[in-house]
């Protein structure tokens, strides 16, 4: 479903950047103050990494560490996915759905020329969510209370109350407290 956009068109020309010898707390600072979700890291003229809101939860907070004694390097994904500027949107939001990612530097000629996110996406083609909503849907499917139980809303085959959440049980569509 090409959507006529290309990458250009939607990104970011000018991402937010520091350096990789600034700490984790600057990082954080930074991305407040430009009310951004991520960071891309440069050394000297060259982008080395991506820093997301993500690796501040799992690299940091989660395992106890100072982020005054962390730097950007420490924390940074190296291995970015990229796209360049010609491609449609459409193709941007494949590249992000399949590594599982909100974000794309936009490379040229090897050099990164600005960012796209899923943001900047769905503000301009927000029928493209759908791509979104089905991925997120099928990774946390696993992680639902009762499995893969679909729910219905009806009227519960046991009490007669109308419910949001029936549930097939024994043949019969019960709600949550008819179930237990």
């Amino acid at each position: 479903m090409k959507t006529g956009i290309k990458v250009l068109d939607a990104m970011t020309n000018k991402p937010v950047t520091i350096s990789s010898d600034s700490t984790v707390v600057e990082c954080a600072k930074l991305m407040r103050k430009y009310s951004v979700g991520s960071l891309l890291i440069k050394e000297g003229k060259n982008i080395v990494g991506i820093i997301t809101e993500l690796d501040f939860v799992t690299k940091v907070v989660a395992k106890a560490k100072n982020p005054e004694q962390l730097s950007a390097r420490d924390i940074m994904e190296k291995d970015m996915i990229t796209i360049t500027p010609d491609k449609d949107i459409y193709d941007a939001m494949m590249e992000m759905r399949n590594n599982d990612i909100r974000r794309l530097p936009v490379t040229e000629e090897g050099k990164i020329i600005g960012f796209l996110t899923m943001k900047d996406i769905l503000k301009i083609e927000p029928q493209l969510f759908d791509l979104m909503v089905e991925k997120i849907e099928l990774r946390e499917e696993k992680s639902k209370p009762i499995g893969t139980a679909k729910y219905e809303e009806g009227v519960c085959e046991s009490c007669g109350n109308f419910s949001y959440r029936l549930v097939e049980d024994g043949g019969s569509k019960l709600c949550s407290e008819c179930r237990n």
